[in-house]
Formats: structure tokens, sequence, C-alpha cells
């Protein structure tokens, strides 16, 4: 056995699910406590709470205050925190629960809010004392002292945080898949679980598709060096670990995974003036309204000072997009809105592009191969990723898995 070390432990909804799962939750901890290491537990609300609480508060004032929004819903990580410290001191586990607003300052909007500090000193003082400590994530306090809370998946975020401000060893995210795969293995039986996945591949994956873990929990850990490990909380398999770099999986194919992500809407411009400042005007009332644009192709038309404007969006904000865009019609000065919504977005990433051009021609010859249509294109250092028709995402994602070799195993 090595040194003792200073853990975070993340649960989410499903682990949380119910009593008996969080007496399994409770084991373990328990384990982990029993092995001299110090703990810190930061807990979802049970699966399908918060959906619940919000639908109350739909229900109670479709236009309703966002901070008291923020008390209704903060309610289900409180009531999952005090469940498991006292399941933990039944077991004779010296545990105790805190609540979000003793521990995380926030800042930013209610709802939505941003973590700023955290009050390690009340932790330091409990962790150092041979207690557990239990926290509610999704949750702090704003500067107005009220609750705030985090955005959907700000558990994982809270967990990071809280990792960072006690200066823990590391941090472990619970989950209900055992680690990070090459793709969906709902999609290719073959996908591979990886050993180590660095910050960089792991952002590009979850803002690519991949759900095992929120882009602000990932982008949080990588500015705070926090080494992050995912792992199952059912089975008692290794998991995943997510470093700043490829240690003893140095070999690993130069491409991490393939994510697939059906959550994106086309919206197309026609006969926009081509000028400077044509862009802008475009695309502005969506920033305006914070609806994320990607994948932007601005293509010259026949006809003299002309061009198409094409660009997609998350698929839930089409309707609001196309409202905002039909608005601003005379502003923008466009012939025609379009939107499509059979569409999907495909990525390859993995640190190898950097060095590598020849990985895009390749995926761009597989889906040729396939006769699939490539209707945009755009790319990062690790990434690639291309929009194709909705009807071709596992044929696609299979064809790229098996020529990228990812469903091979390694030496």
């Amino acid at each position: 056995m090595g040194e003792p070390q200073r853990i975070v432990m993340k649960f989410g909804g499903t682990s949380m699910a119910g009593i008996e799962r969080i007496r399994h939750v409770a084991g373990l901890v328990s384990r982990e406590a029993a092995a001299g290491n110090q703990v810190l537990v930061v807990v979802s609300a049970m699966a399908g709470e918060t959906d619940r609480l919000v639908q109350l508060c739909k229900e109670a004032a479709a236009l309703h205050d966002p901070r008291e929004y923020d008390v209704v819903v903060a309610s289900g990580e409180q009531v999952t925190s005090g469940l498991l410290a006292m399941t933990l001191q039944n077991m004779g586990v010296d545990a105790r629960s805190f609540m979000g607003w003793q521990l995380v300052r926030a800042s930013g909007v209610h709802g939505n809010a941003r973590v700023e500090k955290i009050e390690a000193g009340l932790l330091d003082e409990a962790l150092t004392g041979g207690q557990v400590c239990v926290i509610p994530g999704f949750q702090g306090v704003s500067e107005d002292g009220r609750v705030a809370t985090l955005g959907r998946g700000g558990s994982d975020t809270s967990a990071v945080a809280i990792a960072a401000g006690v200066k823990a060893d590391r941090c472990d995210i619970y989950t209900d898949v055992d680690g990070v795969y090459t793709t969906d293995p709902r999609i290719v039986p073959k996908a591979r679980k990886l050993k180590q996945v660095t910050f960089e591949e792991m952002l590009e994956l979850a803002g690519a598709g991949a759900k095992v873990l929120q882009v602000r929990s990932v982008g949080l850990a990588m500015r705070e060096n926090m080494p992050l490990r995912v792992v199952s909380a059912f089975e008692d398999l290794p998991g995943t670990e997510i470093v700043a770099e490829l240690g003893e999986d140095m070999e690993r194919t130069a491409i991490a995974g393939i994510a697939a992500d059906r959550n994106e809407a086309r919206i197309t411009l026609t006969r926009i003036k081509d000028q400077s400042g044509a862009l802008a005007d475009a695309t502005r009332p969506l920033a305006d309204a914070g609806i994320p644009i990607d994948m932007i192709v601005h293509a010259a038309t026949e006809g003299a000072g002309q061009s198409d404007l094409n660009f997609t969006v998350p698929r839930p904000s089409l309707a609001k997009a196309l409202s905002l865009l039909e608005d601003a019609r005379d502003d923008i000065g466009y012939a025609e809105l379009k939107s499509d919504d059979r569409i999907a977005k495909i990525s390859i990433v993995g640190v190898g592009i950097r060095s590598d051009p020849a990985l895009s021609s390749r995926m761009f010859d597989t889906l040729a191969d396939r006769q699939i249509n490539i209707l945009a294109a755009n790319a990062s250092e690790i990434r690639v990723s291309v929009l194709i028709g909705e009807e071709d995402v596992d044929t696609a994602v299979r064809a790229l898995h098996s020529a990228f070799e990812l469903d091979q195993e390694q030496e």
C-alpha cells in the first residue's frame, strides 16, 4: 500500500438513486477511509429528482425568480448528502455533511453560476480530525448571499473545484460507465476502454458529443492540473485516467476516439452581402441570446458580392435561433432562411493529429469510400469534425473506428 492520500469521490444521480444504492456508495467510501485516506465525497441528487424539481418550478410560475429556482433545485443534493452521511455513520464511519453555501463561493447568473473560491479551512479541519466530508454538488453561495446552482452537470465542476481547493491528490468521478471508450460501445461493440486520455483530448471529446464528463469540469481540471479518474460506481474495474500528458500509455493509437453528436441543426442564410461585418451581423443576434454557433461555412455564390452562410446550433435552440434571425432579416440582408435538423457531427480526436496531417485525410477518404457526403468540416489542433446526414452516423462511426484501428487490441 502507498502513502495515504487526500481523495475526492464524486457520485452521480444513478449512483445515488435510492437507499440501497446509497448503501453501496457508502461501502466504496468506507473502503477508501479504511485504507487511511482523507476522503471528501461530492454527490448529485437522486436520478430524475432535479428534473422533478424543475418541473415543480415551472408549474408554480412560468416566469419564476431564478434565485428561488436555485433554492428549490439545490434541495436534491442536500437530501442525498445527508442520507449518505447518515448511512456512513450507521456503518461506524465518522462522517458529516456540509451544505454548498458553507464551502463554495460562486458568481455570475443564478442557475448557471461559476465557482470562484472554495472555503477549504472548514474541510481541512474536518479531514485532519479524521472525518469523511460529504458535500452536495451543483451548488454554492452567490455574491448576494443566496444559494446559487452551477448549471446542468455542475456536480462534476463542484468536485474538481473542491479537489483543487483542498489540494487533493486526485478526483475520482464514479459513474454508470467504467471509463472513457474509443467511441460509444452501443454503436461499436468492439470499442476499447482507454487507460489514459489527455485533458485536451477529453475536452474535445466532451465538446464533440461524448457524454462521460461535463466540458466545464474538464476545463477546470486542466487549468488546475488536477488528475481525474473515471471509474464505475457499480463494478470493481480499472477506469480511465485523465492526465496532462500520456505516460504509460504513450504508444496508444494517435487517435483517442470518435465522437458523434446528434444534437446539431444547420442553418443557412442565402445571398447575404459579401462585405466586411456581414458575418458579425448574421451571428450577433444568436450570440446576444447565448446560443453557441459551430461549423461555420461561408461560401461565395454566383452573382457579384453575395455569399451563402451555413452554421450549426444546438438542436434544442433551433426554433429560437430561427425566430431571432427572422426578426433581424432587414439588418442582416439575406434572401432566404433555411434549416435542417437531420444532421450530425462526427469528430476524430487525438494528440496525434497535431503532428500527422495524414490522419484527417484518412478520415475524409474513409467517409468517401462509404459514399457519405460531408456537408461541412472544421478542425482544432487535435480534432477534426465533419457534418453529415443523421442517417449515416452509425456507418460513419464504425468505418472510422475500424480505419483508425481502434477496435484492435493494442500490444
